[in-house]
């Protein structure tokens, strides 16, 4: 048996970094549920290896929708979110991400990219919801210089995700030149990227850092956060959970809501209370069809 760990995902097979090398692989069974970043023992099967066990990960970072989870790295202690001055992007999908993040105990890091564009001033305004909570915002362009984001990145193994058009392939081939990672042009008609990574993938920045690449995405949905989870993975309105005048207070319309009164008295953004809200609608929308 070796240890290793996944260094790319490709659907059901993998290639695992070991201490004799890269080792093509595949899952011993269809019950494992591998993903990269996945620490595993594997056994020689030829040139080959079979998956056959996952180590306790110390975290597991999920996107769904409202049928099914997937689970999309492990072992991440941060999650940068990438966005740029154009095309547009959904703050709500930033949002989302950071929320799935914080259920997991993960920090949250904003990449705003190409920052030699004109909108930069409006992309980083927008930001400011999330700044103000406190989360770091580096801004860069990435086919210039990369050199602001590498402190944020030393220490972490951190997972880029972001919509398509971002500039995160471009991103990955500056901070790792031999990573050859295919990027494209976005559509000015229609404000959007298209994909150009098809799988996720781990490189090493250093001893100490490593950096896991995944496909774009233009959606990001958090059922698999029921709405306790939910409300706590809202940073500020932590303070203020279980003050509610009902023990199952839903923070829509009850009386006695202690959100409800921080959000009209300024101590959380009513836009935050917002998301929740249309947040636990879905969840509830969802639950109601399964």
């Amino acid at each position: 048996m070796l240890a290793g760990r996944v260094v790319a995902a490709f659907s059901r097979r993998f290639i695992v970094a070991t201490a004799e090398g890269d080792l093509r692989c595949q899952v011993k069974g269809r019950h494992l549920q591998v993903v990269c970043g996945d620490r595993v023992e594997v056994r020689r099967d030829g040139a080959d290896g079979i998956i056959e066990a996952v180590c306790t990960r110390s975290s597991l970072l999920y996107r769904s929708d409202a049928f099914k989870s997937k689970a999309i790295a492990a072992n991440v202690t941060q999650l940068a979110v990438v966005v740029a001055a154009r095309p547009s992007f959904s703050m709500e999908l930033v949002q989302r991400c950071i929320l799935a993040a914080e259920d997991q105990g993960i920090a949250s890091l904003l990449i705003l990219n190409k920052a030699d564009l004109p909108e930069i001033a409006a992309a980083r305004e927008r930001l400011g919801l999330l700044t103000r909570l406190g989360y770091p915002l580096v801004t860069l362009s990435a086919t210039r210089d990369v050199a602001p984001l590498r402190p944020a990145l030393h220490g972490h193994t951190t997972l880029l995700i972001g919509q398509s058009g971002m500039g995160k392939s471009t991103l990955v081939n500056a901070l790792f030149p031999g990573a050859d990672a295919v990027t494209a042009e976005y559509s000015e008609a229609l404000d959007s990227g298209r994909h150009t990574t098809t799988h996720s993938r781990l490189y090493r920045l250093d001893a100490d850092s490593a950096v896991i690449d995944s496909p774009g995405l233009q959606e990001f949905a958090l059922q698999h956060l029921d709405a306790d989870a939910l409300a706590r993975a809202f940073v500020e309105f932590r303070p203020f959970l279980g003050q509610c005048r009902f023990r199952d207070c839903r923070h829509e319309a009850e009386p006695g809501c202690r959100l409800r009164e921080a959000a009209a008295a300024g101590e959380i953004d009513p836009a935050r209370l917002q998301l929740f809200q249309t947040l636990r609608r879905l969840q509830q929308n969802a639950a109601q069809r399964l």
